[in-house]
């Protein structure tokens, strides 16, 4: 992709969130799309074909984000640390594109939508990634006995969307890192911590 292919859909995806944000997918138009991220119809048109097409497109570009960001949190040696950073990363992401939690929560958990398919594989795409973290954790010998990775994984992945969620429409007042530190505490009941050298 050429960096000015990039920053048009950069340019596509943050309008069509903000649109979103207060009316929904549905509601919107090529026209108003395109308007606001400063672009052509016509070009939208060039580049998806359609909106629904478009609206696919960009759901995809924002989870593949995401999905690099994440990616990065494997870096960290210490699994547990990864965990953390993979949190924070999340909700990093989310502070910088409110309405793609919104979207996801309201799209994904009512009763199947126009892209209730494509997000059902985006998000078994971030989850797979959540589980590859944990599973890490438990290779370390510090995931604690009974916890099942996947229901685990899963629960983290929607609490991170609904705490991301509550935090813009109802406590945007407070700060990520305050936001961060809550749901690192529930991170961190899933690991056991190293003992403490003696």
């Amino acid at each position: 992709m050429s960096p000015r292919t990039e920053a048009t859909r950069r340019k596509l995806f943050a309008a069509t969130l903000k649109l979103a944000d207060s009316r929904g997918l549905v509601g919107i138009t090529v026209d108003e799309i395109a308007a606001a991220a400063g672009v052509a119809k016509g070009t939208v048109y060039y580049n998806f074909g359609s909106k629904d097409a478009l609206v696919d497109a960009l759901l995809r570009y924002g989870v593949d984000l995401l999905a690099t960001r994440l990616h990065d949190c494997a870096a960290e040696p210490d699994p547990v640390v990864g965990l953390e950073s993979l949190v924070d990363a999340t909700l990093d992401f989310i502070s910088r594109y409110p309405g793609f939690s919104q979207i996801l929560v309201s799209e994904l958990w009512r009763t199947p939508g126009q892209w209730h398919e494509t997000l059902t594989l985006l998000r078994e795409e971030i989850i797979v990634i959540i589980k590859q973290q944990l599973w890490r954790i438990e290779e370390a010998g510090r995931l604690p006995a009974g916890v099942q990775v996947p229901v685990a994984a899963a629960g983290l992945f929607g609490t991170l969307l609904v705490v991301a969620l509550d935090w813009q429409v109802f406590q945007p007042e407070r700060t990520r890192a305050e936001v961060r530190d809550s749901v690192m505490l529930l991170a961190r009941g899933l690991a056991r911590q190293l003992p403490e050298e003696e």
